[in-house]
């Protein structure tokens, strides 16, 4: 019971966030970013599922299988005491009822919120089928225990006519369905995204640091935008810097690349010695 009410309770912090004028979710791929992030002072963490992804040695698109993906956030959850919302892709199920099932999955194991994308690989669902499976997911977890935030990748293709019109059509379907924030990734032009913003019904995420989008999160906030997270952009430095660092090492042996990085002890502390 108590464990019940602890998740609950950061499942609605996490929705009044929504609520205000703008928050940063940064996006961790194992329990030690988690806790980095965490201690740098985010009110809540979001999982990316490319980041999990390569940290396993795999590629990101359902390379992964969904028990594995579980025990990465699982162990996300457990390290840090702000809210998380996970990246779940499209649900990991064919079906709405499948759907339904891993939202009430996620939400027994304490995750606030999660992601729900509306195509798999490389198709964009049929509205109402996208609605039917948000429908299942929000029936799993009600408003108030988890944050549903519905994915739209209207603008990634596959959309016959203006993705604009689209993607505010499906926003306002989703949110009848019971989402609670629309996240359309994608999108890199200011005065698109104050249009999103201002016809969609709900909250709006948009991803910063994907393709061309490198807009300020400040700057997102002022068009509109209540929450921006970053996907795998995070778990993407890092390992650029790994490879940086080993190229550096075998090409000419020197350390240059640990310039700027924290000391043993400073990074001992930071994970509670």
């Amino acid at each position: 019971m108590a464990d019940d009410l602890r998740f609950t309770s950061r499942a609605r912090a996490l929705l009044v966030l929504h609520a205000g004028p703008g928050f940063i979710i940064p996006n961790a791929w194992d329990a030690g970013s988690a806790r980095i992030l965490e201690q740098v002072g985010f009110p809540a963490i979001a999982t990316t599922s490319a980041g999990i992804a390569w940290a396993c040695g795999v590629p990101d698109g359902n390379a992964l299988d969904p028990d594995t993906m579980f025990e990465r956030v699982a162990e996300i959850v457990a390290a840090v005491g702000v809210p998380v919302s996970a990246d779940l892709e499209a649900g990991y199920g064919d079906s709405p009822a499948e759907v339904g099932r891993t939202v009430a999955r996620a939400a027994g194991m304490g995750i606030a919120g999660a992601n729900i994308e509306d195509a798999q690989d490389g198709r964009l669902f049929g509205i109402e089928e996208a609605v039917e499976r948000l429908i299942a997911a929000r029936a799993a977890a009600p408003t108030g225990t988890f944050v549903l935030n519905a994915r739209t990748d209207t603008y990634f293709g596959g959309v016959a006519g203006d993705p604009f019109e689209e993607t505010v059509e499906r926003a306002r379907r989703y949110v009848s369905a019971g989402a609670d924030c629309i996240f359309v990734p994608g999108v890199n032009d200011e005065e698109t995204i104050r249009r999103l913003a201002d016809a969609i019904p709900a909250p709006l995420n948009i991803v910063a640091g994907l393709a061309a989008n490198v807009i300020p999160a400040h700057t997102l906030f002022g068009l509109g935008v209540s929450r921006v997270s970053v996907g795998g952009g995070l778990a993407r430095a890092a390992l650029s810097l790994v490879e940086r660092a080993g190229r550096e090492l075998k090409e000419s042996g020197t350390l240059g690349f640990l310039d700027g990085a924290l000391g043993y002890a400073e990074m001992q502390r930071r994970f509670g010695a």
